[in-house]
């Protein structure tokens, strides 16, 4: 078996497709013994030795190439047997391994087949780096999707940074490259060097990597993510057992690294969040935590939404089992972990997923189906197996491995529209001539329903800001599949009529009752997001006019609004306390308001209150998605600004009255029509003094007489605060 001058030329300049074929130990063509190769730049003398059976013969290899080849033959084996490789050093200290090139692949044809397929819903444990014992010998293997490449190679602080040590083999037409590296443990460093189509050489991080350098470096990091103990399976079993429509959910939305910081320039970890993080959200009440995107990503100031690792934590805050830790204490106090998803595009970092191999692999070649103009990232090629496959199997990774509860997936709109911020001819249609982005829709819902079915529980939620159809209903049915939407016209109609002057109010009435016109078209969440608090758009009591009584006034009879209406709740960390100025994803929030007068704590407290009064009442979370969980009263008062409304769940045995006077004039001897006589406890007064109002209210409750009114068969007169909301009990 002898090299022939090409295949010599391509082992030392390192530009074999499979240098397993060449390198390793092989038997002679005849049968007569075994050829062993091995390319080691830099070593003086290189020699094997049988690992286990000690009858074989150790071989002493002669260089054939003064770039490091070595060659050795035996006539005394008859067969390939296990070996260690001894590697003398220009100093002549020898080393002792079992050669990377000795072993089979760790991918088999069922797994490349299934990637290929676009199916293999674990490929996170099969691409990567992962750590395996093979024959008794610890290592890791890796593998990356690299199809158009010439030549893929490992290099890591495990051998210098060097390609030519590790090449690694191509598994044919799955384009798939692999290699077992022998004695490469967790901790360390590693890229992937690769010669692309074009023949330049980059460094690529790996896109199946579970954890990573901090920022700015970007090196994978070789880990095993599957020793932390977790002790949430109560937890997970309720999960398993809950309706998620039918169920309460209030959302703190959280972007992590400026909840709470250490110092100006310096965020708290994952585990030190998870004590006053948990103490805090148990305290006021809301039911889940949403975390803005937690993947890892280079630029801070995109708050994590363009992700460069989307199968890491970002290393910002800690390690992967640190992040655990959080979901875990988060889970044992009773809270959902949501957490932001970005499928729908990537940065256009040249060491990250762009041009992989040379060529638009994850991405579409054409920029007019490729590249976002808005943000100035990629678009990922929906339609390519491989690719769909990577994203499926990310969403699957953070229900499996982190036990994250719920995937908002953000800018779904850019993903269904060809044209999305797009001008005429800037766009290619669909194969009918339409501007949907087929392929996407096919992607969200495979991936919507893979979801639901491997994990029981979990919720989907799309950021969709247009009339799509059907976005919350089954794949089976048309729709694509979520479990939530959020409300965008909600949430627009309702802040512009908070930001207007009560004067203005009455002319303006149907902005707060429009959204009962396509209330059950969709399972709807109500935002008050990051989104709304950013880029001179203003803090939400920067939106609210008036002195700061009425601001606060204000505020408190929008969320009070939000936490009473049809539709889960979802509220941008700093709104329960009204901070006063946008959020600043380098600081912190304004904790010290809460010191600074009776209003910001104030309605912390009502917040807290809304909370436990929206746990305690089935009627406003049992029904949100049924015609019978909610009916008008009134909502005809244009000249007063007075709404009312009924929230109440199936059988009626929790009912909620709700009003609303959203001008600065108190109203008395107002009457409402009530369902049911007797009298109704006044449950929370958005006006009561310990929130910060002026405590005008109905003294505990009114009494409901036979008295029709409002089409109800009865009524009572009560006070209506200014600004203010509140919300009537019956008492049974």
């Amino acid at each position: 078996m002898v090299l022939s001058k090409e295949e010599v030329r391509s082992i030392v300049e390192v530009r074999h497709r499979s240098p397993h074929q060449v390198l390793g130990m092989h038997p002679l063509g005849d049968g007569s013994g075994v050829v062993v190769r091995a390319f080691v730049p830099g070593a003086s003398e290189v020699s094997i030795e049988p690992t286990h059976e000690k009858n074989q013969p150790a071989i002493k290899l002669r260089r054939i190439h003064d770039a490091g080849l070595f060659e050795g033959v035996s006539t005394a084996a008859n067969r390939v047997y296990a070996y260690d490789l001894v590697i003398t050093g220009p100093d002549r200290r020898a080393r002792r391994t079992r050669d990377a090139y000795s072993f089979l692949p760790t991918l088999g044809e069922s797994d490349l087949y299934l990637f290929g397929k676009g199916d293999e819903r674990r490929i996170y444990e099969k691409l990567g780096a992962r750590l395996r014992t093979i024959d008794g010998v610890p290592g890791a293997s890796f593998a990356v999707w690299a199809p158009n490449a010439e030549r893929v190679s490992v290099v890591g602080d495990f051998n210098g940074w060097d390609g030519r040590h590790h090449a690694m083999r191509s598994l044919g037409p799955s384009g798939v490259w692999e290699i077992f590296i022998p004695g490469v443990g967790e901790g360390a460093h590693y890229k992937f060097e690769i010669r692309n189509c074009h023949g330049h050489i980059v460094l690529k991080t790996d896109p199946y990597g579970f954890f990573f350098e901090r920022a700015p470096k970007n090196a994978a990091i070789v880990w095993d993510i599957r020793k932390f103990r977790w002790t949430d399976d109560e937890w997970m079993q309720r999960r398993r057992e809950r309706d998620p429509l039918r169920s309460p959910m209030s959302i703190y939305e959280v972007h992590l690294g400026s909840w709470r910081k250490k110092s100006a320039s310096e965020s708290l970890g994952y585990r030190e969040l998870a004590g006053p993080l948990v103490d805090y959200v148990r305290k006021m009440g809301f039911t889940h935590v949403e975390f803005l995107p937690l993947a890892e990503h280079a630029y801070y100031p995109s708050w994590g939404y363009q992700v460069t690792g989307f199968y890491a934590p970002t290393s910002r805050y800690g390690s992967p089992e640190d992040l655990m830790f959080l979901i875990n204490a988060l889970h044992e106090a009773g809270i959902g972990v949501i957490m932001d998803w970005v499928p729908a595009h990537f940065p256009r970092d040249d060491w990250a997923l762009a041009r992989f191999d040379g060529t638009a692999l994850y991405e579409h070649e054409d920029p007019r189906k490729g590249a976002h103009q808005d943000w100035g990232t990629l678009i990922f090629n929906f339609g390519r197996h491989e690719v769909s496959n990577f994203l499926t199997a990310n969403a699957l990774f953070w229900c499996d491995q982190f036990h994250v509860d719920g995937l908002r997936v953000d800018a779904v709109a850019s993903m269904l529209y060809l044209d999305y911020s797009r001008r005429p001819g800037e766009w290619i249609p669909n194969q009918y001539g339409g501007r949907e982005n087929l392929e996407a829709v096919e992607f969200l819902r495979k991936f919507n329903h893979i979801t639901h079915v491997e994990f029981p529980g979990v919720i989907t939620i799309a950021e969709e800001s247009t009339a799509w159809p059907q976005v919350t209903r089954p794949p089976y049915l048309g729709g694509l599949g979520f479990s939530f939407k959020w409300n965008m016209g909600w949430m627009h109609d309702t802040l512009n009529y908070f930001a207007r002057d009560p004067v203005y109010r009455r002319y303006h009435q149907n902005d707060l009752t429009f959204a009962m016109l396509y209330h059950y078209n969709e399972n709807f969440i109500l935002p008050l997001s990051h989104d709304e608090v950013v880029h001179g758009k203003r803090s939400l009591l920067g939106r609210m006019p008036g002195d700061d009584w009425q601001r606060f006034a204000n505020l408190r009879a929008l969320l009070a609004y939000q936490w009473f209406f049809p539709g889960k709740k979802l509220l941008f960390m700093g709104g329960e306390i009204g901070q006063s100025g946008e959020w600043n994803a380098n600081g912190e929030i304004d904790w010290w308001l809460l010191g600074a007068g009776p209003y910001h704590r104030g309605l912390q407290q009502f917040i807290e209150d809304l909370n436990r009064i929206y746990a305690r009442e089935p009627g406003l979370w049992q029904n949100d998605y049924d015609p019978n969980g909610f009916y008008w009263i009134d909502c005809s008062d244009h000249d007063n600004s007075v709404f009312s409304f009924v929230r109440q769940n199936e059988d009626g045995s929790s009912q909620v009255a709700v009003v609303l006077n959203l001008t600065p004039v108190p109203r008395h001897q107002y009457r409402i029509g009530l369902p049911r006589p007797g009298r109704w406890r006044e449950v929370i007064n958005s006006d009561a003094a310990i929130y910060g109002g002026s405590n005008v209210g109905n003294l505990g409750g009114v009494v409901a007489a036979e008295y029709r009114w409002h089409n109800q068969a009865y009524s009572a007169e009560m006070t209506l605060p200014p600004l203010a909301v509140v919300a009537f009990a019956p008492e049974l």
